[in-house]
């Protein structure tokens, strides 16, 4: 990735493409998240007379684990598909062969910037499912249910450390590369499949970079969080 010469051009495509791209769906998932959070957290704390740590509740979960690996399934589904469709399209379609003929690194010119424009974009997009999922809770549990907004609010500043904003981020990093790693490689072996090759052999591909990527995401996740705790 960091060969020269660089290709910003590429990785300034690729942040747009992630990115940019996937924003609509992430504010959409994480204000419904945040706001579903609200309403099963209130009726849970409601039980204990514990209301006023809905904030918290909403942020710590967000933050530490629905917006790192749901944001990712999101991009994975929306992003990782076409990836691996139009990679496997190239493949199917002799222009990688091409590339290898020009003697062309193939692997660097196709996957680096993806994987850069990945690095880049899943942190912005996961703060992004934070702050909309928080805004979504405060809907649902003050607007809504009544919770004094400053308690929410001032719950939510005195409960959250430093260590759980960047284990979010640390996890949105690792499932960039999960992501791009699994849709670029199904895409780029697309020919390879036995179930058949050309359009066949692109669905499929599609198909297994979407659910490897997801399930890939939350065995991570797991992993990542038993070291992080």
């Amino acid at each position: 990735m960091f060969s020269w010469p660089l290709q910003p051009g590429k990785i300034k495509e690729q942040v747009y493409f992630i990115g940019m791209k996937s924003l609509f769906v992430i504010c959409l998932t994480g204000g419904f998240t945040g706001m579903v959070l609200g309403l099963q957290g209130y009726y849970t704390l409601i039980k204990f007379g514990s209301t006023g740590f809905l904030g918290a509740a909403v942020a710590l979960t967000l933050i530490r684990e629905l917006g790192p690996v749901l944001a990712a399934i999101m991009v994975a589904g929306r992003a990782g598909s076409a990836i691996a469709a139009e990679i496997g399209i190239m493949r199917i379609s002799e222009q990688i062969d091409a590339l290898d003929t020009m003697d062309i690194n193939s692997i660097r010119f196709l996957f680096s910037p993806r994987l850069a424009g990945a690095l880049i974009s899943f942190p912005l997009l996961t703060a992004i499912f934070d702050v909309i999922g928080i805004i979504g809770g405060f809907i649902s549990g003050s607007l809504m249910l009544g919770i004094n907004p400053g308690i929410y609010f001032s719950r939510i500043y005195s409960t959250m450390t430093m260590q759980d904003v960047t284990g979010g981020f640390l996890k949105s990093f690792i499932f960039a590369v999960v992501v791009v790693t699994i849709s670029c490689f199904q895409g780029y072996y697309t020919h390879t499949k036995k179930e058949g090759f050309g359009a066949k052999g692109v669905s499929n591909a599609t198909t297994s970079a979407v659910v490897l990527s997801s399930v890939m995401i939350l065995i991570t996740d797991y992993v990542l969080t038993s070291f992080l705790l």
